[in-house]
């Protein structure tokens, strides 16, 4: 019992330390420098020009949104946007294609924390953004071309608060400390539970002795035992949770930043049970193309992973 609860306290500390002071300051900047871009009408300015170049792809200018959006703010950003995707009438296609690019894209709220655990930010971001459209293209061309592709006109930008003034500015900065204060506090729970089943395990001896039987088939493939841990949590309990168990691992010397990197392209994406369950509750029509998506997104990741087992 006394093992128990000390794996509840130290789990519990670690979900704090992570979530307040690794991953709230580096989402309070990123948020808030999103929200001024899209208050200043970057954005949209940028959707415009790429939603032309990109739609070959299978992605329209929501779409493109939605890319920026796990790029710069987190995995469940995108939500909002197939849900209003859905509702201006997008066709099945393009909406199996925009989730196939989300779900095989790095999430924003997992990739900046861990660039204080040795990842390599510029590298992430742009084979992140490959492994997306070669997911959007895959499934729009591909595992989903027998959906339906009929559509109405769609706006091709979201609505959003305008920043014209000083007063404009700071409440844009305000409501995005406000949204990263919710992500980080909304992924406490989930770490501390991760982190003291993992303590659990660990001091019982499943991990050792899961790591011995995995071993060979790990070392005929040329993959570090120490992923083994990482890996399960992260398609277990998401990419918040394998966060945790990285940080961890990387204070007790168990993981490196090489590894760390070689290991973006499987490790850093929202595909996995808790990703795709709340991915699809953004509407009836997105739940019903997740099969299509997802085989796009395994597409995606796969480039991802090589990109990165070659960049080392």
């Amino acid at each position: 019992m006394e093992l128990f609860f000390d794996a509840i306290l130290r789990a519990g500390r670690g979900a704090v330390e992570l979530s307040l002071f690794v991953l709230l300051p580096i989402m309070v900047v990123m948020l808030s420098a999103m929200r001024l871009l899209e208050a200043k009408g970057v954005l949209d300015w940028l959707v415009a020009r790429l939603a032309p170049i990109l739609r070959p792809l299978g992605l329209t200018g929501l779409g493109v949104f939605a890319a920026l959006q796990i790029s710069f703010v987190s995995f469940a950003a995108p939500v909002a946007t197939l849900a209003m995707m859905e509702q201006r009438g997008a066709s099945d296609r393009h909406l199996a294609a925009t989730l196939a690019m989300v779900l095989a894209m790095a999430q924003a709220n997992t990739v900046f924390p861990m660039t204080t655990m040795g990842l390599r930010l510029l590298p992430v971001l742009a084979l992140s953004l490959l492994g997306g459209l070669v997911a959007a293209a895959a499934t729009y061309h591909g595992f989903g071309r027998r959906l339906d592709p009929d559509e109405r006109a769609l706006e091709e930008t979201l609505p959003h608060p305008v920043a014209d003034s000083t007063k404009g500015l700071l409440e844009a900065i305000n409501r995005a400390g406000a949204e990263a204060f919710r992500i980080a506090i909304g992924a406490i729970p989930m770490l501390v539970l991760s982190l003291a089943v993992i303590t659990l395990l660990r001091s019982a001896g499943a991990i050792g002795l899961l790591t011995r039987a995995l071993g060979p088939a790990m070392a005929a493939l040329r993959l570090d035992p120490a992923l083994i841990l990482p890996t399960l949590t992260k398609y277990l309990a998401g990419g918040t949770a394998m966060m945790g168990v990285v940080d961890e691992m990387t204070r007790q010397a168990q993981i490196t930043g090489a590894l760390v990197n070689r290991s973006a392209g499987f490790l850093i994406h929202p595909l996995d049970v808790p990703g795709v369950a709340v991915l699809i509750s953004a509407g009836r029509r997105v739940a019903t193309v997740w099969k299509p998506a997802v085989l796009g997104a395994c597409a995606g990741i796969l480039v991802r992973t090589l990109g990165h087992a070659l960049l080392g």
